[in-house]
């Protein structure tokens, strides 16, 4: 990974030497999400690419909202549509309210509800000193980490159903904050704190939350946003000596959003090639 390029955030997989592997020829679906009407933020690439991939190939309709990375998102909704589901691209910025209504309504306009809500877009950069670190930055760090979060819930509310499920990507960071990380670090703990509260408010509802929390995963996200030397070593600290690829983190979203999980609500599950979250 040393010779990986640096890119500008948010990155892009094309600009990637080394490609993660979103389970393109790897996954295989069992129909566990069948007909199901499904939302994922930051679908484009990464963990939102492997999981959109799975979702479709476990028999759902997917709609993708994206910042503005319109050749991952369209490689990804080829993927989906290549599985014999429909794929919706919504473009925006979810730091906007009226985004965040607009991804709603659009799913619910081409499917009739939503079944999922995958809430997994995510902003960071890297800092050495708080200094560096603007009042602009840590606040467009909250609006696209967590406010985001909150505002498509409620958008979304009044379109799912008993058995709908809501599945926030929270991180490692939450238990683990990486000082250099300050901004995106405290927002993944405030994902989980939401996920845990709001499956409490939901449950009688029969709306089951619950969180994902992966670890270091090779995504545009890193060579966008961290150092090189940083890039060079990243996921080498884990008990399992490398990072993780997209697609082993996809089948957790593809557990909780399937009626198997019916039961589970208000978890945050650990993907993090061994490095606990206690």
């Amino acid at each position: 990974m040393s010779e990986e390029p640096q890119q500008q955030p948010p990155g892009t997989t094309s600009a990637m030497n080394r490609k993660p592997d979103h389970g393109e020829e790897s996954y295989r679906g069992s129909g566990r999400l069948a007909g199901k009407a499904t939302i994922i933020t930051g679908g484009d690439s990464g963990i939102g690419r492997a999981t959109a991939i799975a979702f479709a190939r476990e028999g759902a309709d997917v709609l993708i909202s994206y910042l503005n990375e319109d050749d991952d998102a369209r490689d990804t909704a080829a993927l989906v549509e290549a599985a014999g589901r429909r794929a919706v691209l919504v473009p925006g910025d979810l730091s906007d309210r009226a985004q965040c209504q607009a991804v709603i309504d659009r799913a619910v306009e081409e499917f009739g509800r939503v079944d999922v809500l995958v809430n997994n877009a995510a902003y960071q950069m890297t800092h050495e000193k708080v200094e560096e670190i603007s009042d602009e930055e840590w606040l467009h760090t909250f609006d696209v980490n967590i406010t985001a979060m909150f505002r498509l819930v409620q958008a979304a509310l009044p379109h799912l159903g008993e058995g709908a499920s809501i599945i926030n990507t929270s991180s490692i960071n939450a238990d683990q904050p990486r000082p250099t990380l300050l901004p995106y670090a405290t927002t993944k703990g405030a994902i989980a704190n939401f996920t845990a509260g709001l499956a409490q408010l939901l449950g009688d509802r029969g709306i089951r939350v619950n969180a994902v929390a992966p670890g270091p995963i090779w995504t545009p996200l890193i060579p966008s946003t961290m150092p090189p030397d940083h890039v060079a070593e990243f996921g080498k600290n884990t008990p399992l000596g490398r990072a993780g690829e997209p697609k082993e983190v996809a089948p957790v979203f593809v557990l909780l959003a399937s009626d198997e999980a019916s039961y589970i609500s208000g978890a945050v599950i650990p993907v993090t090639g061994g490095k606990p979250i206690l």
